[in-house]
């Protein structure tokens, strides 16, 4: 239920945005009643301290991004009001950076996520699924697609790109899932996260001098040749680590479920998959692939956004959700149409903090939808829609499981 206070005198009102858990596809009220009547607002969410701004309208949020006068740096110690009881990045992190170390810190991500990384993370991907795929058909219908595929495929992508063992990869799994939660608490999550840090700590320190294109060997040079600190090095492990495994495992279910719950577009799919790499950017656009909002940034100087003065000091949301739905930049945003030929989304953010790891996560959407239907082309739900289990307290949505026969 979301309720509003009046704010201070001459001051706009404050919407208390109690967070529901939705399921399925759809769209958060709250926020769709933002962007059309009150694109730029004051929110206050079930944790932390005071309100914040929240800025909904697609042009708006391209432009918080963007705007040097809006700082992640110095949210860094303050009580935010947000979803989550604590902060997912470690101090230092790049999440909470600003240019030029953002920039330094991005600049050796680079190097993992090169065109080569790349060509060579994209066969690997495509023999992580095979093996995935022969597992679940041995084992036979019905199965959890959640257990069988969208849970293990994108871990093995991120840990490869990494270079974390195939043995430590449950480890990997059970961190990111209390780290990442809303309801997992503050103790479990800060000692989740401690004892992730540790792992990266050493495995960095263990890959010195090795001539790899895995990230930990990357790091591990660049706190060699004093690019990064080792703290700097270890947060950035755990970032990737986290939104690598547990993003991309929720929006790729939710892009099945999009697919098995509209089956005039998965028949077009099936028809012409040569459509998929622009199904992707549409179902990217169209899912609600979080709930609420990700991290805030300060207001270092008032500046106008939208017409509104936002003053000095005073925290701001962005929403990439709405943005994606905004009607003055996608025609009927509420339709999910693969025809979209212009498509400027924002699912994997905008500027500086543009998500490093845009290209291989829709390396692995295009790979789980291509080999998912050609594998098992009459694979549908085991399950009523409605008996379909979502998780609860997620930051990122997405199914506890997917059961599905063929």
């Amino acid at each position: 239920m979301t309720t509003t206070a009046p704010g201070t005198a001459g001051a706009p009102e404050v919407h208390f945005w109690a967070v529901p858990d939705l399921t399925g596809l759809d769209f958060d009220p709250t926020l769709a009643k933002l962007l059309h009547e009150d694109p730029v607002t004051r929110v206050r969410l079930p944790h932390g301290e005071g309100h914040a701004w929240l800025v909904t309208r697609y042009e708006d949020v391209k432009f918080v991004s963007v705007d040097p006068r809006f700082s992640r740096q110095a949210v860094w110690g303050r009580s935010i009001t947000r979803l989550a009881p604590h902060f997912i990045p470690m101090e230092g992190a790049v999440g909470f950076a600003d240019p030029p170390d953002h920039t330094r810190m991005r600049r050796v991500v680079a190097r993992a996520f090169s065109a080569r990384a790349l060509r060579s993370l994209r066969d690997h991907a495509q023999d992580v699924m095979d093996a995935l795929l022969d597992a679940m058909e041995e084992r036979g219908a019905p199965a959890d697609l959640m257990e069988s595929v969208n849970r293990p495929f994108p871990l093995a992508m991120v840990s490869e790109l990494m270079g974390v063992p195939e043995a430590d990869r449950p480890l990997m799994a059970q961190w990111s899932d209390t780290i990442i939660s809303a309801g997992a608490g503050r103790e479990a999550s800060e000692r989740a996260k401690a004892e992730m840090g540790a792992y990266f700590t050493e495995l960095i320190g263990r890959r010195h001098g090795a001539d790899s294109d895995q990230l930990a060997a990357v790091l591990a040079d660049a706190v060699d040749d004093g690019t990064l600190t080792e703290h700097e090095a270890v947060g950035l492990a755990v970032l990737i680590q986290i939104g690598g495994a547990h993003a991309v495992r929720n929006n790729s279910a939710n892009m099945v479920y999009a697919l098995l719950t509209h089956p005039e577009h998965l028949a077009r799919l099936r028809a012409e998959p040569e459509l998929i790499p622009q199904a992707v950017d549409e179902l990217l656009r169209y899912i609600p692939h979080r709930n609420a909002v990700g991290l805030s940034r300060i207001a270092t100087e008032d500046v106008e956004v939208g017409g509104v003065r936002i003053p000095a000091g005073d925290p701001v949301y962005v929403s990439y959700l709405t943005a994606n739905r905004d009607p003055d930049v996608f025609p009927e945003p509420e339709r999910l149409d693969f025809d979209r030929a212009y498509n400027p989304h924002v699912a994997f953010g905008h500027g500086p903090h543009y998500c490093p790891g845009s290209a291989l996560a829709r390396i692995e959407s295009e790979i789980l939808l291509a080999s998912l239907w050609t594998r098992f082309p009459k694979l549908r739900l085991a399950v009523p829609e409605d008996a379909l289990r979502w998780q609860r307290g997620a930051l990122i949505r997405g199914p506890e499981t997917l059961p599905v026969t063929w």
